[in-house]
């Protein structure tokens, strides 16, 4: 927190009484800049003082204690405002990430504390399509803002590489499989398979029996289908590394449902032990009806298991092995009521730490308006977008820029860059729409905007030609838009927090483009010798190129949280 706000934080705490974190959430930027750089709403102690909080407001005004960075203190109706010193917010700010470069807005409230996420999960014997990406960077990204505040953060990628899909798929894959097809495009043929298998089930339900039979043979360890299983499995994973690789990720753990089996047993047992599961219509399930919920399926009828099983065993797995603080689930909407189950039936086992257990949900990814499903094959190929994506960046900066080093690369930076902030450039409950135009636009609200400042900005350091000493006249900068940028840098650290807090990464995608926004302003509307960032003004040039290299290091630390590089050329 920077001590501007702190400051007027603790003058209303010994002032009102209430906690100093209540008044830092209430603190607001008012409506007209003119009033003031904070205001705090009295509304709150109007019930308890039993006071118009316009009156409060006053009353209030008198027993602040003002210091030197703040300049004055208002009322506006029921609104405390506070004006800062323009001088010393700037000279704070350019002096505050000079010192701690890419370290500024880290923190340590997460020191001794660990955050598991489980994220990504794409299914075997599938390529992974447009709608694994939405998980896959929500993960990425949480994690990066949970790292930043100083968490030990473990990244699981929990595949899923068990049940009766997997029966249907040796059943196909015996039928129908095209050795050649295999040998050369084997997780293409799979899908083909995949697709096929659950087509055919539809006209010819002998095959359903027939793949439960498989999955069963499966769990009791039959060798041939034990050695197709893994076949599977591997070339799967192959090609999600590929993919992996291009979006920069890692996960400390890869482990997929078949990696709980040997202890789902023992999950059994307890539940059993504590009376929880019951047998129904010869399945075992967690009846929920005393809690308005459908029950928690545990084993089908023949006694193969359901991941309702395998998420249990997997949650208790990862609180006996990382004594978690946080376990975040990164799924789709459509799984709300299992998580709703799965938290519920760890509470019933005992478990105090099942409230420390969140579903991060997010919205749907459609295609033209229609929902994607690998069953009826309309699915995007993940790959493909991010090649395409690629392939159209590559194609404007041959228009724009021919003359670029390392076009490739930057190409490919900026389109996948483009791809994967589309999935955050919005609220994670908000549905996104795959539509090439929106997400390849390089002159809207995208990643390759932004990549584009961080790139403007560093061809300013470049000409500039100086070495950077934060040592300036910072008075110099009175232009309305540099005070604005400093005071937006200045909210980079509370932003993360609030990222943390919500599970909104898009809290950063959203600041990173206003702050952008203000940057192009400033840049475009003063072309004169003096007025511009390189002025003819040499003490007035060096105080604007340390402000612009505060935001080049601001703006590049918000991409790399959000899993996109940062060009220097573009």
């Amino acid at each position: 927190m920077n001590p501007f706000k702190k400051h007027i934080c603790d003058c209303l705490e010994k002032a009102t009484g209430l906690p100093f974190q209540e008044i830092c959430d209430s603190l607001e930027m008012p409506p007209d800049e003119s009033w003031g750089d904070y205001g705090w709403p009295c509304h709150n102690l109007s019930r308890s003082l039993k006071k118009n909080p316009n009156l409060i407001a006053t009353e209030l005004k008198s027993s602040i204690s003002t210091e030197p960075s703040i300049c004055s203190v208002s009322v506006k109706g029921p609104y405390l405002n506070f004006k800062l010193d323009k001088k010393e917010v700037i000279k704070y700010i350019c002096h505050e990430i000079f010192s701690k470069g890419s370290d500024f807005a880290k923190d340590n409230i997460g020191q001794g504390k660990t955050v598991v996420i489980d994220y990504s999960s794409p299914n075997i014997a599938k390529p992974m399509g447009i709608g694994h990406l939405r998980s896959t960077v929500l993960g990425a990204s949480l994690k990066n803002i949970f790292k930043h505040l100083g968490y030990r953060v473990v990244g699981i990628n929990h595949l899923g590489d068990w049940g009766t899909q997997f029966g249907k798929l040796v059943v196909a894959y015996k039928r129908w499989a095209d050795p050649q097809k295999m040998e050369k495009e084997p997780i293409e043929e799979l899908y083909r398979l995949y697709v096929k298998i659950h087509k055919e089930s539809e006209e010819d339900k002998s095959l359903e029996e027939e793949s439960r039979c498989i999955f069963k043979k499966l769990e009791d360890g039959d060798p041939e289908i034990v050695t197709l299983w893994k076949k599977f499995v591997d070339l799967s994973w192959k090609d999600f590394q590929r993919i992996y690789d291009l979006l920069g990720i890692k996960f400390e753990l890869v482990a997929g449902e078949s990696f709980y089996n040997k202890m789902m047993s023992d999950t059994i047992s307890l539940l059993e032990r504590k009376n929880l599961a019951k047998l129904s219509q010869g399945a075992l399930i967690i009846p929920l009806s005393d809690y308005e919920m459908e029950p928690l399926l545990l084993k089908k009828r023949d006694g193969s298991s359901l991941y309702g099983t395998r998420d249990l065993t997997a949650a208790i797995y990862r609180y006996n092995t990382y004594k978690f603080d946080k376990l975040l689930y990164v799924v789709g909407v459509a799984q709300s009521l299992h998580f709703k189950q799965l938290f519920k039936t760890l509470e019933l086992m005992g478990y105090d730490w099942a409230s420390r257990c969140h579903h991060v949900s997010f919205g749907w990814v459609t295609l033209a308006g229609e929902m994607m499903s690998t069953r009826k094959g309309n699915v995007v190929f993940l790959e493909d977008v991010l090649k395409q994506a690629s392939a159209k960046a590559l194609n404007i900066i041959e228009k724009n820029n021919p003359d670029l080093e390392n076009k490739q690369q930057v190409a490919s930076q900026v389109g996948i860059g483009a791809i994967v902030f589309t999935n955050l450039s919005v609220k994670r409950q908000t549905d996104v729409s795959f539509d090439w135009d929106r997400m390849l636009d390089f002159n809207g609200q995208t990643g390759p905007y932004l990549q584009y400042a961080h790139a403007r900005l560093s061809s300013v350091m470049r000409k500039y030609g100086e070495d950077l000493d934060v040592k300036a006249d910072y008075e110099l900068l009175k232009l309305p838009e540099e005070y604005r940028l400093a005071k937006k840098l200045m909210e980079f650290p509370d932003k993360i927090v609030i990222a943390a807090k919500t599970y909104e990464p898009y809290i950063i995608s959203s600041y990173l483009l206003d702050t952008v926004s203000l940057f192009s302003t400033y840049f475009q509307r003063y072309k004169s010798p003096r007025d511009k960032i390189l002025s003819d003004d040499p003490r007035l040039k060096k105080a604007r190129v340390n402000l612009s290299h505060c935001l080049k290091t601001v703006l590049k630390s918000g991409l790399n949280i959000l899993g996109l590089e940062a060009p220097e050329k573009m």
